[in-house]
């Protein structure tokens, strides 16, 4: 196999299951969580939903692209293709729409409570499951071109405006269907991280705000909650943009030239997935409950393991 190859196979497969594991680490904390506490928080559920988006993005996009490179072929047929291909866009989508809203939740629980504003804090626990309705029915309805042109990888030349993702082909037959697809994905995406960007300069505001206002005063352990919560979203939101600025820079190359490098196409695939690969780890690393669920099954675990070992001895 050649070196270039085993390079790019290895990174798709350490970014692959690097990024599984950690959603599904994230998913399992909180489903013990939901087990022992009556119901999540809100912020809780945001970032519980953003695991399931990242780990539908990884299996239907990773997983393929991974096997690909490793030369396994013939991995789906049309209809696997378009069902693939659709639950991919949807969970990409999916995972700017909860990052943005992660967001903007967090910017209105700090924002300072006006009258508008403080009639609708007390309903924001409520608009959650609403909200993610809502995200759900949107993307599902711009995605669905997606099935209609994806279909399993031809023997032959790739026909113009053909996406060759290498497991599946993405065929937009004609210039107009091309650039409306493009058009509507991508303006939905710029939408999405715009109100991300603006929502978490608010928070920074805010925060620099409060930090002038409580020097030399104690802090309130509330505040000091909102504050850790209110500076994680921030840096997700700032994690999300790095890597959707190197996907769009990539993206906006390949637009510029007749005929893209596969080497290029990789490189888009490898920092679009970034983000759902590394985001687990810091939701585990900074959320308290998470860590602490990990934690406490593991020193569960430990006792079990050291009783095995000295009956084997």
């Amino acid at each position: 196999m050649d070196l270039c190859v085993t390079i790019k196979g290895v990174s798709f497969l350490l970014q692959t299951g690097l990024g599984i594991l950690g959603n599904a680490v994230v998913l399992l904390a909180y489903a013990s969580i939901i087990c022992t506490e009556p119901k999540l928080l809100p912020v809780d559920m945001i970032l519980c939903h953003l695991a399931f988006a990242n780990l539908m993005l990884l299996l239907t996009r990773c997983v393929p692209q991974t096997m690909t490179v490793f030369g396994l072929k013939d991995l789906l047929n049309d209809p696997g293709c378009k069902v693939v291909i659709y639950a991919y866009r949807i969970g990409r989508a999916l995972s700017v729409c909860i990052t943005c809203m992660l967001s903007v939740f967090q910017a209105m629980t700090i924002a300072p409570a006006g009258p508008k504003l403080s009639k609708l804090k007390p309903m924001l626990p409520s608009l959650v499951l609403p909200t993610f309705a809502a995200l759900w029915l949107l993307n599902m309805a711009i995605c669905i071109a997606a099935p209609f042109f994806s279909m399993a990888p031809r023997n032959g030349t790739i026909p113009a405006f053909t996406l060759n993702l290498g497991f599946c082909h993405v065929d937009f037959r004609d210039n107009m269907s091309y650039v409306i697809n493009g058009v509507a994905v991508s303006g939905r995406d710029f939408a999405f991280v715009a109100l991300m960007l603006g929502s978490s300069g608010y928070i920074l505001l805010l925060l620099h705000r409060h930090s002038e206002q409580v020097k030399g005063i104690r802090r309130s352990h509330g505040s000091r909650s909102e504050t850790r919560a209110a500076k994680i979203v921030v840096t997700l939101v700032v994690l999300y943009v790095v890597f959707f600025g190197i996907d769009n820079v990539i993206w906006i190359y390949m637009l510029t030239v007749s005929k893209v490098s596969p080497v290029v196409a990789d490189m888009r695939v490898f920092f679009s997935s970034c983000y759902a690969s590394l985001s687990p780890y810091f939701i585990i690393s900074s959320n308290k409950k998470v860590k602490r669920k990990i934690v406490c099954v593991a020193e569960h675990d430990q006792p079990l393991v050291d009783t095995q070992e000295s009956n084997e001895k």
